[in-house]
């Protein structure tokens, strides 16, 4: 258990009239972005932390004393370089505090995907982090205590900064108990009010500064829990100068009004290095304390900074090896795919993970959803690295049990999720939304599960909830609403994430773990490496067992889309 303590330095006095400016700088969501490197096929990359570094760099420079640097969650899991310090290379540094120590950070806070990778990587992780890991809200279930470091001082040009982070409440909603176990995560607002409270008594910060991996608004709202809280926290909870935000991938730029008339700045920069979050506040001493003069914050785009060589040689060793490792050959592909046909019915690169799920265990049906949206692996030898492409996440494999009526109700709200109920032949198939770059899918695509095992049609036409009709099972057996299958799926369905079974099936979120009949001895990415290496060769191809009705609609409305959404691929 780390300790609830927090870092303070020695502060210069200040007197009547002097000035400060503070640059706090935000990335979140790098989810192992640290090279300017596609380690699967070897090519440059937008964004990293490379260039991050040289900005970092080059304003501490401009900006002596200046500059509070702060990491806001989800860096452990998204790239083939973390799976392999998070797994594989265990008796070495991982590269995540590597980085963030390289780079001199004032302070991290926890993202669901930092908890993901269990118990063993994260423990390890902090404890080799130079700066504080902050989670207010993370609590030892057995004293109510908290878990992480609540929050961190940091003192620049005289001025007491109080840095306080917190975690989305949603954990367990989407991982198994065995990866949080001893812990409990209480909600943000509740939590930012008391911890608010805590520091004026206790602190007396002349700044407050919220790093909470929750994005602004949305998400997943419970009776327990609201996923996304930060801008209810910048609107209710006052005290707060600066908010930084991830997790939802979103840039966000906006000075919130809070209750009591204040105001704060809200910031978010999206993810994987591509940009960074800045808030430069002025300050002057007034006397008896220091008052923000002015705040502006910035989304500074990072793909046009140059890379920071330094950082480049100083990682040369992790990065060769990584590369090694990633090129290891595991078999062949027959033909290329592509997850983007996912959306648009049958495809070769979605039926290919459903066919090799249902495999491992024997299952009835298996429910999949693509974790890219525009993923491609090509035809030839697939190495370790394609893995990564062809399944993302660190998940298990899962098998539960589901009536027929269940398994209905669950596509249901996926195609929900997707789709538009179309009212004439001119109307869009997909649910899309304008995100000021484009039209784009308006929910997140890793909730768009479609099944293999059974043969369906979904009628575009209907309304939300019956739109889809099950024929039968796809070796011919009748579908029964009313028998029990064993379903195949990933964990993080499996323990409720995305709602599709509670919501969608119906599903109490108590009784999910009563349904579970089978839990993979590794993780599912693994598990789909044994079938393929066991194979050789594999030549997917898109099955026939499902489809979009009625077609003399649907045909022409897939072809519009799909070239709004991914042009002429």
């Amino acid at each position: 258990m780390f300790a609830a303590s927090v870092c303070v330095a020695a502060m210069a006095t200040p007197v009547k009239g002097d000035k400060a400016q503070l640059h706090f700088l935000e990335t979140t969501d790098v989810h192992g972005s640290f090279f300017p490197i596609d380690f699967i096929s070897g090519k440059a990359i937008d964004g990293s932390m490379a260039r991050v570094s040289a900005y970092v760099k080059d304003l501490r420079k401009a900006a002596p004393d200046g500059v509070v640097l702060l990491d806001n969650g989800d860096i452990l899991q998204g790239r083939p370089l973390s799976y392999y310090y998070n797994y594989v290379a265990t008796d070495k540094e991982n590269v995540a505090a590597s980085v963030i120590n390289y780079m001199q950070y004032d302070a991290q806070s926890f993202g669901n995907h930092d908890v993901e990778p269990g118990h063993a990587v994260y423990d390890k992780w902090t404890s080799e982090v130079a700066c504080p890991s902050l989670g207010a809200n993370i609590l030892d279930s057995r004293t109510g205590l908290p878990y992480a470091m609540p929050y961190t001082i940091v003192n620049r040009q005289g001025v007491k900064v109080a840095v306080l982070g917190m975690l989305t409440p949603a954990i367990p909603n989407w991982l198994a108990e065995p990866i949080w176990s001893g812990l409990r995560f209480a909600p943000i607002v509740e939590s930012a009010r008391y911890w608010v409270d805590f520091l004026k008594r206790n602190e007396h910060p002349d700044l407050i500064v919220g790093l909470f991996h929750s994005g602004y608004e949305g998400g997943i709202v419970t009776d327990d829990y609201r996923e996304n809280a930060s801008a209810q926290v910048a609107r209710e909870v006052s005290g707060f100068d600066v908010i930084f935000c991830g997790h939802d991938h979103r840039v966000h730029n906006s000075m919130d009004k809070v209750a009591d008339g204040s105001e704060v700045l809200v910031l978010n920069p999206a993810n994987n290095a591509m940009a960074l979050a800045q808030a430069t506040v002025d300050l002057e001493f007034d006397g008896t304390s220091w008052k923000v003069t002015d705040r502006k914050g910035t989304i500074v785009d990072m793909k046009s900074t140059p890379i920071d060589e330094e950082f480049m040689a100083h990682f040369a060793p992790q990065i060769d090896e990584v590369n090694q490792w990633v090129k290891r050959p595991i078999g062949t592909l027959a033909t290329t795919i592509n997850s983007a046909d996912c959306f648009f019915g049958n495809s070769a690169f979605g039926d290919m993970i459903l066919d090799l799920t249902l495999r491992v265990q024997d299952a009835d049906i298996a429910f999949g959803a693509p974790l890219q949206a525009d993923a491609t692996l090509k035809k030839g030898v697939i190495t370790v690295g394609n893995m990564f492409d062809l399944y993302r996440f660190e998940n298990d494999l899962y098998i539960l049990n589901l009536t027929g009526e269940e398994v209905r109700k669950h596509l249901e709200m996926s195609y929900g999720l997707w789709i538009s109920t179309m009212k004439n032949p001119s109307d869009h198939i997909m649910r899309l939304v304008d995100t000021g770059k484009g039209l784009w899918f308006e929910k997140p695509t890793y909730n768009f599960d479609s099944a293999a095992g059974i043969d369906y049609e979904v009628d575009v036409t209907k309304p939300e909830g019956e739109r889809v009709k099950i024929l039968r099972m796809s070796n011919g057996e009748p579908f029964d609403e009313a028998k029990v299958y064993r379903v195949a799926m990933n964990s993080y369905r499996g323990n409720g994430g995305g709602e599709l079974l509670t919501r969608g099936a119906g599903i109490p979120k108590a009784e999910l773990q009563k349904r579970i009949v089978y839990r993979s001895p590794t993780q599912m990415r693994t598990e789909l490496m044994k079938v393929i290496e066991k194979a050789g060769t594999i030549n997917p191809k898109a099955g026939h067992n499902w489809k979009f009705v009625p077609e003399k609609w649907t045909k022409p409305a897939l072809a519009r889309d799909r070239k709004l959404l991914f042009g002429k691929k």
